[in-house]
Parts: C-alpha cells; structure tokens; sequence
C-alpha cells in the first residue's frame, strides 16, 4: 500500500513514467524486495556499500555529461540568447542523446533513493545512519545535477520545444523536460532538500571518501545556485518531513542498485527468459567471430547509454572449435606465417602473443562450461562462457560477411584486450579501458591486416561511441543492400507475459532497435 500512496502523491518527473512504469511494477514487483528494511539484516551492510558505489558512478556519469555540454559552446551556449536557433539533424541528435541519458541517470539515482526511503526502520544504529547517506548523496547528486543541467539548456529557447518532443526510444510521452523543470524548480524540492540536510547534520557517520566529496560539492552546486533556500528546519522537523512527505516519489522503481551497470533486478531476480536448452540450440549454430546482442530485462544497466539492445559480446569457441574452423582455410595460414608462426597454426599464434590469457582460457568456469565469449563487463575484458552470457531474455546472433582470415584477425585483437579493466568513462578513443562495444568495435575496425566492419559511431554525452542499439539499426539499414555487413543467425526474443524467449523472426529483428530503452513497460503479448 505505500507504494500506491507514492505514486498518488507524485507531482513531478513521476507523473510522466509513473503511469506506465507504476502500473506494471506495482504489480510485477509484489514479491520482491522493495527497500532496504525488507533486506535480511546480513545483506544491508552488502547493499549500502555497493549502492554507495553506483551513487559514485551515476554522479561520474552527471557531472561528464555537464562537462561535455560546457567543452561544446557551439552546440551548448554560454550565454542566453534571444531567439531560438534551427538546429541541424546533427545537432539535435546530440542534444537529444545528453537529454536520454541524464533521463537514465535520474531514474537510477532515483531508484537508489527510493530503496533507502526506509532508512529509519533499520534496527542497526550504524547501518541506519548509513543508509540515510545513501539517500541522502542520490538525492543532492541528482538535485545539483538537474539544476546545473536546466541552467545550460535554458540559454537557448530552441531546446524548450526540442527536449519536450516525445522521447519513443525512452517511452516518455510529450512535455518530458516541462516535467523534469517542475520537478526540480519546485520549493517542495528546496524543501525536501532543506529536510534531508537538516537529518544529516544529526547523523555521526560519513560515506566513503569519494562519495563524500562528491556529496560535499553537490551541497555547495545547490546553495550556489539559490536551490537550498527551503525552510530552517530541526533535525527531529527535518527527519519527520522526510519520513511523512515522501516527496521523492520519481521514477517508481523500488528495488535499488547493487551493482554498476546492472547486475541487480528490480524483478524476476535470479531467472532469466532464455533457457540452457536454447542456449545449447544457439551454440551448434555459432562461428567463431559471431556478435551476441543481448538484453536483460528489469536492469537498470547501462545507463547513459541508449536503446533496446544494451550489450554485446563476441563468440571465440573454444580451442578445438576454432581448429575445426580456421585450419583448413590457407589464407589464414599464410596470414599467421606472416605474423611469425612458421607452422600457420592460429592457435599457436594466440598462445604465442597472450599466453596468460591463452591458458586460462582452457579451465572449465562455473558448472564445467567451457569459457567460449569475449565481452567487458563491469570487473572488465574478461572469457565467459555462453551459458553465462547468453542467459538472457533476448538475444540475437549475428555473423559478419568476412573471410575466415579477417576474423582471425579480429580474434587476434580480442585476445589482446582481455583483462583490461571495464570503461566506464564510454571512452573509445583510448585502448587502457573498454566498454562492451567497444571491443567489438575495435576487434573489426578495417585495417590493413583485416578488412574489418565499418560499425557506427555516435556522440553520446560527448564521446564518440557505438551503442550495442546502432549495431541492431545498422543491420535494418542495409539489410538486402549491397553494402549489407552482417547476416542474422537466430533471434531469441523475451516476452514477458509468456515467461519465455520465443524464436523471433527476421521482419521482428529489424524492427527491434526501435523499441523502448524499458521496453519491458510496455510490452504487448505477441
């Protein structure tokens, strides 16, 4: 019942997600977990310590965003002016992907949030007070950012009607940024602000030093900014109000984030749709080379980044898999020889060039499956095997239309970047840290040794990068086309009603990148 009364009470950036989220969540999520009070008491200290963490990376993820829109006075004027401008195409899309992805980083700070609301029913004094913190650092991460974030778009009248235009790929309706203003521009906002610093002051106990900082700074970006002007309040008003207000309703969803880029479900924890028995279909019909897309639903993972598809993977096989498939071919044999293998044996190659990586490739990992994927996952480039990365709710194989010679050198290069840490940071053009496209991206980028695939690149928060999603749209756009880079190989796609992942179709692949980022919301039985 609470939650209902929330969501009653929501009057900001909730009303606009919160009929379509809260409709389905309040139900979907009854018998999970629906904040810290109802965690096991030996899990709260786990989840405070890691939800301090994604606090740390979703603000990272804030204030990158607002540097990128400083770095760019073109696009993003210092100053305000007069008369709205005529953006290009171009221009738009940039603005609109910064727009989505704060959109993202919201809703993760407000899960977060939203998780810690119960903060005071915690028995342990220590874990209570920490919890609060937690609240308490999303809370004025979320607030400084969203303030310094309307002051830039302000400057230019144009962004008024672009950022309210509906966001299809996000399920938002019209109006989305008016919304975002109110929430924010709002004295129950400075109130709750007000409430919350009061309840902090009392509390004797600091979050981890990184976060610490960032939370001292949010406090001094938002009285800067004349925003922390609520009422003076007293620690016993302030807890009361933020015990009884419930101002921070937001995104309605409870659940909280254990870990960066998703590995914590708000539902259906623990399962996924996708079962081993297709997973074992898929894999008598894979390659070596072959690109995994996958989607699992109710993660809050990847945020910052857009789309329906969010990762990607590569499938290598195993040692005796890659001899069945590279051996026979004598243009990957003279390619290998010219690399200083006398034998042209691509297996010695690898082992050669990445031994440590090579060998520790060869032990079974959980439940005895063989590591057969590469992809970078939050702890970094690392082997995984195809139960682990396939188990999934959607899931799509594609083949590039290369020679075998120019994915072994594709193979070559992957090899080179596992046990490089994950890069949060969305940075393509340094090789110390990768994202998962990135890998991919860079494994086929042409060259002379490979003629490689030409992947697009996107700006998004400033950077140039490849969403898992324009892989997807890439594969509409030239399907049947001369030009025409990749070949699907199966398509598993989740439908929830059904608790399956049923066998998807070529016309419903294509047409998959142009679903909703939460998807999940909105999904019809098909």
């Amino acid at each position: 019942m609470r939650r209902k009364s929330r969501r009653g009470r929501v009057r900001d950036i909730g009303l606009m997600a919160g009929v379509f989220l809260g409709a389905v969540m309040s139900t979907a999520m009854a018998g999970d977990i629906a904040d810290v009070a109802q965690l096991p008491a030996d899990e709260v200290s786990a989840r405070i310590a890691s939800d301090f963490a994604a606090v740390g990376r979703y603000r990272e993820g804030m204030r990158s965003a607002l540097e990128a829109m400083r770095a760019d006075p073109v696009l993003f004027p210092p100053a305000s002016l007069r008369d709205p401008r005529v953006l290009t195409v171009e221009q738009k899309g940039e603005v609109l992907a910064t727009w989505k992805g704060s959109l993202d980083y919201v809703l993760a700070l407000d899960s977060i949030g939203g998780f810690h609301a119960t903060f005071d029913r915690i028995a342990d004094k220590d874990l209570r007070n920490q919890s609060f913190l937690v609240r308490y650092a999303a809370f004025v991460a979320e607030y400084a950012f969203a303030m310094e974030f309307i002051e830039i778009v302000e400057r230019d009248p144009s962004f008024h009607t672009l950022l309210n235009e509906p966001l299809g790929d996000l399920g938002l309706p019209q109006g989305t940024y008016a919304d975002f203003k109110f929430r924010f521009l709002n004295v129950a906002r400075a109130t709750e602000f007000a409430a919350l610093t009061a309840v902090q002051r009392l509390r004797r106990a600091s979050a981890p030093s990184g976060v610490q900082a960032g939370m001292d700074e949010d406090k001094r970006i938002i009285w800067r900014m004349g925003s922390g002007t609520g009422p003076l309040l007293t620690g016993k008003n302030g807890l009361k109000i933020v015990k009884d207000a419930g101002f921070s309703a937001g995104f309605p969803v409870q659940a909280g984030i254990s870990e960066w880029m998703g590995d914590t479900k708000v539902y259906r924890k623990g399962s996924n749709l996708i079962t081993l028995e297709q997973i074992a279909a898929v894999a008598e019909e894979l390659e070596p080379g072959d690109i995994l897309l996958e989607r699992r639903e109710w993660h809050l993972s990847n945020i910052g980044l857009p789309g329906f598809w969010p990762h990607a993977a590569v499938y290598v096989g195993t040692p005796d898999i890659r001899r069945t498939y590279f051996s026979e071919d004598a243009v990957v044999g003279d390619w290998v020889r010219a690399q200083g293998r006398a034998d042209g044996d691509l297996e010695g190659l690898l082992r050669d060039r990445f031994p440590e990586t090579y060998d520790a490739a060869l032990a079974p990992l959980e439940d005895s499956y063989m590591p057969v994927v590469i992809e970078a996952l939050g702890e970094g480039v690392i082997f995984t095997t195809l139960e682990h990365s396939a188990h999934a709710d959607s899931l799509a194989v594609l083949r590039p239309r290369l020679s075998k010679k120019d994915k072994a050198v594709a193979l070559l290069r992957m090899f080179g970047y596992v046990g490089k840490p994950y890069d949060f940071n969305f940075d393509f053009v340094s090789d110390a840290a990768m994202v998962c496209t990135e890998v991919v991206y860079k494994a086929y980028q042409p060259g002379p040794d490979g003629a490689g695939l030409n992947l697009p690149l996107t700006k998004t928060m400033g950077r140039m990068v490849t969403p898992a999603n324009e892989i997807a749209r890439m594969f509409d756009a030239e399907f049947g086309k001369k030009e025409q880079q990749l070949d699907l190989i199966h398509f598993l796609d989740g439908v929830e009603r059904k608790d399956a992942a049923v066998e998807g179709d070529l016309v419903t692949f294509r047409e998959s990148w142009k679903r909703p980022k939460w998807h999940i919301l909105v999904q019809r039985e098909r």
